[in-house]
């Protein structure tokens, strides 16, 4: 069982209480009838918008799966646009501004890359090239690192053979072979 499963009654409970105390602090400030019809109101629209992003999360899905193209960025951003709506459409007013704020476009982008960069951390690059299409790499040269500086007598250069061995030339190395080249990964 994932770790994160152990504290979600815990959670499922502060939420509770911390939706309880704001209704209550908005119900003093402007009474407790138009606190009622917001989060009323709040709660339709998110009912309304469950049904038409989950139905744009499904077209965008097979246009892009017809196209040939993967599926993940449309997947993902319906998700993030689906979870929107249904914490809009549960009744309360801190979980109705989360859902709100999920269906903003430049929020929706930067929750979208953070589900992308959880979503590659947990696998394998080749699978997440699949899911979210090919990544664009920056390359930065870098001073080479030499591993016998590191005090690591065990740590040998996978591209430079040690000092004094025989390196057979067949040919001579293109300028910058052997370099090691540090890069990120840039997201397009």
């Amino acid at each position: 069982m994932p770790r994160w499963l152990r504290y979600l009654p815990l959670a499922l409970l502060v939420a509770a209480v911390v939706e309880i105390a704001v209704f209550v602090l908005l119900g003093h400030l402007i009474g407790y009838a138009p606190t009622l019809l917001l989060a009323l109101l709040a709660s339709a629209a998110g009912l309304f918008l469950v049904r038409r992003e989950g139905m744009r999360a499904w077209r965008s899905f097979r246009a892009a799966a017809a196209a040939g193209q993967p599926p993940g960025r449309q997947v993902t951003d319906g998700l993030i646009g689906l979870l929107g709506a249904l914490l809009l459409a549960v009744p309360g007013l801190v979980s109705g501004l989360l859902g709100v704020l999920l269906l903003v476009p430049p929020v929706r982008r930067v929750a979208r890359a953070a589900v992308e960069r959880a979503t590659e951390r947990r696998v394998s690059s080749m699978l997440a090239g699949e899911m979210f299409g090919p990544r664009r790499v920056r390359v930065r040269r870098g001073a080479p690192t030499d591993p016998a500086a590191s005090g690591d007598p065990g740590a040998a250069d996978p591209i430079r053979p040690p000092a004094g061995a025989v390196r057979p030339t067949v040919s001579p190395a293109p300028p910058g072979a052997g370099d090691i080249v540090e890069g990120e990964i840039v997201d397009r």
